[in-house]
Order: structure tokens, then sequence, then C-alpha cells
């Protein structure tokens, strides 16, 4: 009997997000990494909580999330899966394009918001990437996006 070989998935906790990524509070969206599949795919999470500084005024009555800011943690989810399979030291992750986003529901205080990224091609230090953030499996927001990785002293 032959033996399959096994994928391991790995995880990123938030240390290890904040060596990947230069973003802090209140920009770091992304709490945690699972089912990291090296630079092929993940899930990034976010819990959101009504804390957070653009409840103020995105909507004082009626708190939702931006649509930007479940972009941005796409982008996050999928540029530290990058840097960490670059290495963490000396990367910087640049976004490049977003297309097609789709906005389907709102993402509000209590919900946990999963980032699922997928590579779809890599030339280069350059990555594209199809992005879906679901809330308990459901479909809120989708989008392609594309992002560059440089060296810190290329800046």
């Amino acid at each position: 009997m032959t033996q399959q070989p096994t994928t391991t998935l790995g995880t990123a906790e938030i240390l290890e997000i904040m060596k990947l990524l230069p973003h802090r509070y209140p920009f770091l969206l992304v709490d945690r990494i699972i089912d990291i599949d090296g630079d092929n795919s993940a899930i990034g999470i976010k819990n959101v909580t009504a804390n957070e500084p653009h409840f103020t005024g995105h909507f004082p009555e009626n708190p939702i999330m931006p649509g930007v800011l479940l972009i941005e943690g796409m982008a996050q989810t999928a540029g530290a899966i990058c840097t960490r399979q670059r290495g963490q030291g000396g990367n910087l992750v640049y976004f490049m394009t977003i297309d097609n986003a789709r906005f389907r529901k709102p993402v509000v205080p209590g919900d946990r918001v999963e980032f699922h990224v997928f590579k779809q091609k890599q030339r280069g230090n350059i990555w594209k990437f199809h992005c879906d953030a679901k809330v308990d499996g459901v479909l809120v927001a989708e989008a392609d996006i594309g992002a560059m990785i440089i060296r810190k002293e290329e800046e």
C-alpha cells in the first residue's frame, strides 16, 4: 500500500502577521490567517467589533463595515502569505489593482469575516488573487486583486 502525500496547511497568529505586514491599529484588518497553503491560498479572519473607529461615522445609527475595508482585509491576507512565502525580512507589499469588486451583504459588529484568497497567477514579484469575503459561509464581498512585492531597499 502506498502512502499518499499529505499537505500541511499553516496558520499565522497576530504576532506573525505583524511581522509580515507593516499595518498597525487601526488599519491592521486581519486577526489570524488559517489554512495557509504556501502563497496559493489562505483564509484570513477578521473579528468585527463595535469598538472599531470607522463605526463612529459609518454609520452612527446603523454601523456597517466600509466595503473598502473588506477589500483591504482581502489584500492584507494575500500580502501576508506572499511575504511569508518570500521570507519575512525586508519585503513590502504594494496593492496594485482591484477588479470585479462586488459587495453583496453588509458586515456589522459581531460578524466574523473570512477572507478566502486564491492565487490566480504569479510572475516574478507580481501576484494576482481572487478573493471572497464570507460571513457564516455567506458571500458578502468579492474582488480580484493584484499586488507587487519589493525589498525595502528598492523603495
